[in-house]
């Protein structure tokens, strides 16, 4: 199987190398940068598939390498922060992070974030790579989801999704009309059981961002207050 490799971008010499130790003694290939320009300049000359980013670190901090790094790659990033306030969370998942990390964290707990979106990333990759049946696109009013080219489009015009996002708007323009509640959306999108589903709030919001007109006042993923979402069927 071919070794994964893994950008740690960490101002603090002793948790980068800390982290690296651990994550190599698991069979994972580490390299490592100092701030989030070096940490860019990496990713342009060596093939990552996953970086674990700091929020706070000099030079350039991990929010603005995160936005930078999503304009070109779709790896998986892991935020660190040595802050819990709710707002780190949801700035990082915004930005285009996949998951976060709360300092201080044990070397276990950061391999299993770790195993788990190399392992959801995957299983996208393959999707996105098979050409499986040619009628697999879904079409609800001016939504389309394709699932062969893995891609969305709202009224013919393309829109990004992180992977993240496409499998929760997939699942739900699979059954239009159907209210699927968070924890529903976390174990059929994450295939683990949902501990805590903070992060789907943060997914649709960013979800209607890109496929509504006004996401203040939704056409097409409609929340059912109370219960969970919906794509709207439409006329």
């Amino acid at each position: 199987m071919e070794m994964n490799h893994v950008l740690i971008v960490e101002d603090d010499k002793e948790i980068r190398e800390g982290v690296e130790i651990y994550l190599k003694s698991q069979g994972y290939e580490v390299f490592q940068a100092a701030d989030g320009k070096e940490g860019l300049e990496v990713i342009e000359r060596e093939d990552i598939h996953l970086a674990i980013v700091d929020v706070m670190m000099p030079r350039m901090d991990g929010i603005t390498m995160v936005v930078r790094l999503r304009e070109k790659h779709d790896f998986p990033v892991i935020m660190l922060s040595a802050k819990s306030e709710e707002v780190d969370k949801i700035m990082g998942l915004n930005i285009g992070a996949d998951d976060y990390v709360t300092k201080p964290f044990t070397p276990m707990e950061l391999l299993a974030r770790v195993n788990s979106q190399l392992r959801r990333y995957r299983k996208f990759a393959e999707k996105l790579n098979a050409k499986e049946d040619s009628s697999n696109i879904h079409v609800i009013g001016g939504l389309e989801i394709n699932e062969d080219t893995v891609e969305a489009a709202v009224d013919g015009e393309p829109v990004k999704l992180t992977p993240i996002e496409y499998k929760i708007l997939l699942l739900l323009m699979k059954s239009p009309g159907r209210v699927f509640s968070a924890e529903e959306i976390y174990e059929r999108v994450w295939n683990e059981r949902a501990i805590t589903t903070d992060t789907i709030m943060v997914h649709i919001r960013n979800i209607r961002e890109k496929i509504e007109i006004n996401p203040k006042e939704p056409k097409y993923l409609k929340v059912v207050w109370g219960v969970g979402y919906k794509i709207e069927k439409q006329a």
